[in-house]
Order: structure tokens, then sequence, then C-alpha cells
């Protein structure tokens, strides 16, 4: 293998618990997207920490992590030997499919995005889509998600 590459997993193992507190925190801000960041112990690709971040955007149909949020989480990350395993947001009028802004935005390639649509549950417990991506070089490929009790 050449220095350099990289080899992504093809799929996204993640706690039942990690999982319904993302689908709360999209039903919760629903109809503005919610966003936020799990964080891993760093070389492990390991989802632990649960981070909802704001939506500075306050938006319906685009997230951004706000700045001086986002750059205090990479410090405390940093601080704690961790990495962003996955970074969520929501779509609440689409499907949980990458856009072409969440793909220009997507600059983590070892991260698996999480999309979660609310578009037929809203703020209410119904039916939801939870997937998982990864995307590199503006290349999207979706994976298999596992629910697991625990690591």
């Amino acid at each position: 293998m050449c220095a350099g590459t990289h080899i992504l997993a093809v799929m996204l193992t993640i706690t039942q618990e990690l999982h319904d507190k993302i689908v709360a925190h999209a039903r919760q801000d629903h109809p503005d997207e919610a966003c936020g960041v799990i964080a891993g112990p760093a070389g492990k690709g390991r989802a632990e920490r649960f981070i909802p971040m704001l939506n500075a955007a306050r938006s319906p149909t685009f997230y951004e992590f706000d700045s001086t949020d986002l750059l205090r989480l990479y410090r405390e990350m940093d601080d704690r030997d961790e990495e962003p395993v996955v970074i969520y947001h929501s779509h609440t009028a689409t499907e949980a499919y990458p856009s072409r802004t969440d793909i220009s935005y997507a600059n983590e390639p070892g991260a698996h995005y999480v999309l979660v649509s609310t578009a037929e549950c809203g703020n209410d417990e119904g039916p939801f889509s939870f997937r998982s991506f990864r995307i590199v070089d503006g290349e999207v490929t979706e994976e298999e998600v596992k629910l697991v009790e625990a690591y």
C-alpha cells in the first residue's frame, strides 16, 4: 500500500444509545437542521462521546457549526486525544442523503457522515431515516450501520 492511502471502514458501528441521541436531537431541533459530532479515541474509529452542537444558521435547509464552538471542540478533542468519528446532521424536508453543500463541506475523510431525515416525523415519534456515508474528495459512499449495545 502506498503512503497516504486511506483504508476506510465500510460500516459504521455505533451504540444504540448514541443512535437514539442523534435521532432525539434531530427531532428536538426540527424544523431546523440539527448537527453535532461524536468523538472517539484517536486512531480507534470508535464513536464514544456525544457532542450536540448549535446550528448557527438556525435554518431548516442548511447547517453550520459556530466557528468559536468548533474551535473549542477541536481543542478539547486534541487535549483528550480524540478525533471526530461521526459528524451528523438532519434533513428536515428531504431524504437522508448528502446534498451538494454537505459534500463540499465534508473535510474529515476519516469520519462517518450520518444523516437523519425527520421529513416524515418532524418533532414526533414516527418514521425517520438514519444513514451513514463516507465522503472523500467529493465521492459519496453509503455504508452499513450496525447498532450494538456496547463496544
